[in-house]
């Protein structure tokens, strides 16, 4: 069975989700502060994170921003009222594999900590480790991409992003695909946030590579 780490420092939430994720067959184990969740994290034996925004100590988005630091590849799904755009974002931009704003549906909950634990395809082992296009490169195994004879470091919602355009070069894609790929199928299909990140990969890659195709989507030239 899969541990959930609940982080939550409301017993009412902490005792709802704790009962429902044992009924579901997952083993809830719970930190109602964010260095409490860093200290368990850390400990390895965590198949998943749900993390709320607003700890009595420090936020979610700190407590996330450390254990991707410290190398935590774990699943985080954050859980908060915050539901505004600039909220998702900062959350994905930190590492956040999802972002649930409250109230939930309960169903919906699960449902999208099982697809984070699904497990991932292996790659086939002809996949090349760098992918090119013109004068650009994308290294898969150090996650970094080069620009003109340049190393540029990304962050990892960008560099899913620029993936996804290297594997279609030439190839119009709409923001709905992009979303799917990057984001999940699950992700608010009315967000912005595909657009936020172009914008954020024109500003590495330069303006030019990333064509906008209006009212369908973009294009890497």
């Amino acid at each position: 069975m899969s541990t959930v780490l609940i982080v939550e420092d409301e017993a009412r939430i902490t005792s709802f989700l704790t009962k429902g994720l044992k009924a579901a067959g997952f083993v809830p184990k719970v930190a109602d502060t964010g260095r409490d969740a860093i200290e368990m994290a850390l400990l390895g034996d965590i198949d998943i994170i749900l993390l709320d925004v607003g700890l009595p100590d420090i936020d979610g988005f700190e407590v996330l921003e450390q254990l991707r630091g410290q190398g935590v590849t774990t699943p985080v799904i954050m859980l908060t009222a915050r539901a505004s755009v600039a909220d998702r974002v900062a959350g994905l931009e930190g590492g956040a594999d999802d972002y649930l704003p409250k109230p939930f549906s309960f169903d919906e909950l699960v449902a999208r900590i099982r697809l984070r634990l699904r497990p991932r395809k292996a790659p086939a082992a002809s996949e090349p480790g760098v992918l090119e296009h013109r004068d650009l490169a994308l290294d898969i195994r150090t996650r970094r991409v080069r620009v003109d004879r340049q190393w540029v470091d990304l962050s990892a919602r960008e560099f899913a992003l620029a993936e996804v355009f290297m594997r279609h070069p030439g190839q119009v894609l709409s923001r709905e695909q992009l979303l799917a790929n990057v984001w999940g199928l699950d992700f608010d299909p009315g967000s912005n946030v595909v657009d936020v990140y172009v914008s954020y990969l024109r500003g590495k890659l330069g303006k030019e590579r990333l064509e906008t195709v209006r009212g369908v989507g973009y294009r890497l030239v």
